[in-house]
């Protein structure tokens, strides 16, 4: 485990040994020492694409109808409880919500036709965020298993999962849900993704109004961070290691560190981003990180990762005493996500890395099509929100449609298995991965019997 003292390095004047560095290394990735994971990469990096994928999941069933296929123009219990905002995209509308995501439709896909049959909360999570693949293993984990499990430049982790630290006990049941969901099912361990977490420089970073005390404690562990990296480099520990162990010792003390820290950001992007103001909960409530998850999310792609999984709870709109109604919900989960994503959205196209990032948002599934008597929803997997934006996909259009009250797709059904094989495309040249040694026979199935979705290619 990694530690650090109040500034006595003291261990570092012993003779350590080589296993004794490494455990700096370890940064709960599965229970293994990092180099460790640097050394088993596989040998598939001349499949991998520049590019990164980042799901942000809306975890609880986020509708159909308030989010991207309105349908305004049927009876008031099934359509919008917002009604509908006309978009850049001539004659296409969205829910009344997203406002500032209804100027960036160009640059976006609407999905109006996926579809699964699961109604089940932690089932439907699973095979969403897996794309319905047979190994039971997160799409990041398929993602580490291929290219490797951290970037060979930088040594960030190639599979990262960003939840925040959740107050409600309904919320943070949902985090739990789809970060077991994320897992690496049955490629191992070593794949289940890296979660910064508790009160880790990416919690801190999470929240804008710091504290003098943990202002002062960042300060620190930068400080001893630093002391850290001059001891080993002058005492040429370094040059004594080989080239894993030295990836490992860079994620902490290298470059790759920096993508966790948001005070490297110009602070007018960071407010750009910031939807602190906004209160999420049910029973209790905190500030809403979601944009500082994405801005990270960002920072992190542009340091190599190859995919993080971004959780957003509590779009379980059941309504009643315990579980919000569909319009109190969008009202306090639709809007930040208006304002998170429409940020994100304007950064990667400023920064020229609309072609290198892939963002999906998507949730286990939508609403029935009638609402209930609470003025709430019910599980109806049959068409499930579904949105991609980037990647080097063809953006500005809407795929397939709905019947005309949303009871399921009337055309273009988009399955479990073409968004995974949508995501392969986006991270991997096809043919390319197909030639690739050792890759697992559940994989390579599933790119011989799979279409991505040909709309998009």
């Amino acid at each position: 485990m990694f530690q650090l003292s109040n500034g006595d390095n003291s261990w570092l004047r012993s003779r350590s040994n080589r296993r004794d560095l490494l455990e700096i290394g370890t940064l709960g990735l599965g229970g293994l020492g990092l180099s460790s994971l640097l050394a088993t990469r596989t040998v598939a990096s001349q499949a991998s694409k520049d590019t990164s994928v980042v799901f942000l999941f809306l975890t609880g069933g986020p509708s159909q109808f308030e989010t991207f296929d309105p349908k305004i123009h049927v009876p008031q219990d099934y359509r919008s409880v917002h009604g509908e905002l006309a978009t850049a995209l001539p004659g296409v509308t969205i829910g009344g919500t997203f406002s500032r995501l209804s100027r960036w439709t160009h640059h976006m896909a609407l999905i109006r036709s996926f579809t699964h049959n699961i109604s089940d909360h932690t089932k439907a999570v699973q095979q969403v965020i897996r794309g319905g693949n047979r190994m039971e293993a997160g799409m990041g984990a398929i993602l580490s298993r291929i290219r490797g499990m951290a970037n060979q430049e930088t040594g960030i982790p190639n599979h990262i999962y960003l939840g925040a630290n959740e107050v409600d006990r309904q919320f943070l049941k949902e985090k739990r849900r789809l970060l077991e969901a994320d897992g690496p099912g049955t490629l191992g361990k070593a794949y289940h993704p890296f979660e910064p977490g508790g009160n880790g420089p990416i919690n801190q970073n999470l929240t804008l109004s710091v504290s003098p005390d943990r202002l002062s404690d960042r300060r620190h562990l930068q400080q001893s961070l630093d002391r850290l990296a001059r001891s080993l480099d002058t005492r040429g520990v370094m040059s004594g290691i080989d080239r894993f162990e030295q990836q490992a010792l860079e994620l902490i003390l290298g470059k790759s560190k920096e993508a966790f820290d948001l005070s490297k950001e110009d602070p007018r992007l960071v407010e750009r981003y910031d939807t602190g103001r906004f209160q999420t909960g049910l029973s209790k409530y905190r500030q809403s990180t979601l944009g500082k998850q994405l801005l990270l999310a960002r920072r992190l792609c542009e340091s190599g990762c190859g995919f993080v999984t971004i959780h957003n709870p509590g779009w379980d709109m059941h309504g009643g005493p315990t579980q919000h109604a569909m319009a109190s919900g969008m009202d306090e989960l639709g809007t930040p996500v208006d304002h998170a994503v429409s940020a994100f959205l304007e950064d990667v196209a400023d920064r020229g890395l609309k072609d290198n990032i892939l963002l999906i948002i998507s949730g286990e599934f939508g609403r029935t099509p009638k609402l209930n008597k609470h003025g709430g929803r019910d599980h109806w997997p049959q068409l499930t929100p579904l949105m991609l934006a980037g990647g080097g996909l063809q953006m500005g259009t809407v795929i397939g449609s709905s019947t005309p009250k949303g009871e399921s797709p009337r055309s273009t059904p988009i399955s479990l298995d073409n968004v995974l094989a949508t995501v392969i495309h986006v991270l991997f040249d096809v043919a390319q991965l197909r030639l690739q040694p050792n890759l697992p026979r559940e994989i390579l199935s599933h790119l011989e019997n799979t279409d991505p979705i040909h709309e998009l290619i």
